[in-house]
């Protein structure tokens, strides 16, 4: 097969609830597993290639290994960009191949990532390309975080009806108790959360930090809305092993 997009991966996924694996490759060894674990499961998969990670394998080096993988693998895969903080690097994917961008605003006020996330799908949106935003701040570090800091940081459902509108994005990742870097599986998932945004947006949602989410908030995430669960520390753990 050859590259596919995540958007009818997502919004199959979506219609039928469950949920696309999504896991970061830093080198070719970690994408080849990743096709290779989709391809034993008969599943579709997203590869993701953070704006950080590719500094270890090479931005373009990673779509041609990512490309020529997907090429010979039995089920579908995307290439998609995790976390490219911004405009410039989400152009530079578009232009080397990515079948799916994603605009990390999450840091920005909320008028400020409505504009730029805009303006990322708009330009991916002539050629074809979905676009993943982020609203709510997901933790990039779980150390100190407390409770009320989480609580403080999730995505409430009037912002992300909103947000969803104004920016016309295809995929939403959402701030409900996950974080990411943690390498105990203990994050308190807000599943009546990402039920109430299911309820009142358009797009499939997303779950980034998924390597510190229990088993069973996973299983209770999809069934509450979850499409696309990101999954990065975990893999980087075993890899390094």
């Amino acid at each position: 097969m050859s590259l596919v997009s995540t958007k009818g991966m997502l919004l199959d996924a979506r219609q039928k609830g469950y949920a696309v694996g999504a896991f970061n490759a830093n080198n070719l060894e970690m994408a080849q597993g990743i096709v290779m674990a989709a391809e034993k499961e008969k599943a579709p998969v997203i590869v993701q290639v953070s704006q950080g990670g590719a500094e270890h394998g090479g931005l373009e080096e990673m779509a041609a290994i990512i490309k020529s993988l997907a090429a010979k693998a039995s089920v579908p895969v995307a290439l998609h960009l995790d976390h490219g903080v911004d405009v410039v690097y989400n152009m530079r994917c578009l232009r080397v191949g990515f079948t799916s961008l994603m605009y990390d605003g999450s840091k920005l006020a909320f008028a400020e990532n409505v504009r730029i996330t805009r303006e990322v799908a708009l330009a991916a949106h002539a050629v074809g390309v979905p676009v993943e935003a982020e609203l709510g701040k997901v933790p990039k570090d779980p150390t100190g975080i407390t409770l009320d800091d989480l609580k403080k940081y999730m995505t409430s459902p009037e912002e992300a009806k909103a947000f969803v509108e104004q920016t016309n994005v295809d995929a939403l990742a959402i701030a409900v108790g996950n974080m990411h870097k943690m390498k105990i599986k203990e994050a308190k998932i807000d599943i009546e959360r990402i039920a109430a945004i299911r309820q009142v947006v358009a797009v499939p949602l997303v779950l980034h930090g998924a390597s510190g989410v229990p088993d069973e908030a996973v299983t209770a995430a999809v069934k509450a809305g979850i499409c696309k669960i990101n999954v990065h520390t975990q893999l980087g753990k075993s890899f390094t092993e």
